[in-house]
């Protein structure tokens, strides 16, 4: 976090990684005008939803006329909400490559859309490890980090994105950090832990189970622990499980693996 920008948003410095962990976008052809439906009742299935937004402005960039109809999508949701993990961003970038093909968007177009309807989406359009620069939009991929199993520790909490930012500006910690090297920082974790100590709580316990790097992913509430051995990974979750958190293991995904799949939808 470099402090505020002119335009309200915040100035980042952020690290990116693709896991194997997604949500499933189904979109049909239909006769009828455009809807959205999703498995999850917590999920809002009306204009609100990032894949409703999306669908309307790759509308207009195709160039038709009125609402959008001819096309329906589900969302199966996988990914928990308010966590920190980037399922809105994934789901809306899904969906603008989905009407791109169908509608015969450029790509360039889709990109910039894509960076209109939220500063994580951009990101989603490449996978692996990457940079975020200015909002966290400008996406710089960075050499694939070594291959991971992954326990994400889900919290009984959710945190909005906008209020983890409205704590690290009233708490303003020193505001320089480094992207570089092995123990990289969430600079967001502290005013969040602030607020909800589980999250420092469950972080030193994925060190002590042997978690080579432990933070909070993103804005939270998930914590994430990085692990060399599958059996030592499970061991984690299965500990954490038993003591009554919510885990899941999964494992990190690199930048050719990430392009295969998405080439292969």
């Amino acid at each position: 976090m470099l402090g505020t920008r002119p335009d309200g948003y915040h100035e980042l410095r952020t690290i990116f990684q693709s896991i194997a962990l997604h949500d499933t976008l189904t979109v049909r052809r239909t006769r009828e005008p455009f809807s959205f439906s999703t498995d999850d009742p917590a999920c809002p299935a009306d204009s609100s939803n990032l894949v409703w937004r999306a669908a309307d402005r790759m509308w207009t960039a195709a160039r038709k006329p009125g609402a959008p109809h001819g096309v329906s999508i589900h969302l199966a949701k996988r990914i928990p909400m308010r966590a920190g993990l980037g399922g809105g961003s994934s789901d809306a970038a899904a969906a603008i490559r989905a009407l791109g093909s169908l509608w015969r968007v450029p790509a360039a177009d889709q990109r910039r859309i894509g960076a209109a309807l939220g500063a994580d989406v951009p990101y989603f359009f490449e996978g692996g490890t990457a940079l975020g620069l200015d909002r966290g939009d400008r996406i710089e991929p960075l050499p694939d980090c070594t291959l991971a199993w992954v326990v994400l520790v889900l919290s009984s909490f959710g945190v909005s994105t906008a209020d983890a930012f409205g704590w690290w500006d009233l708490d303003r910690p020193p505001v320089e950090r480094s992207v570089r090297g092995r123990d990289r920082v969430n600079d967001l974790e502290k005013p969040v832990a602030k607020r909800h100590p589980d999250i420092a709580r469950l972080v030193r316990a994925l060190k002590r189970r042997g978690a080579f790097q432990a933070a909070m992913t993103g804005s939270g509430s998930t914590v994430f622990g990085l692990f060399s051995r599958q059996s030592t990974a499970l061991d984690a979750a299965s500990a954490l499980f038993d003591a009554g958190a919510r885990t899941l293991l999964t494992r990190t995904v690199n930048r050719r693996a990430y392009r295969r799949e998405l080439a292969a939808k």
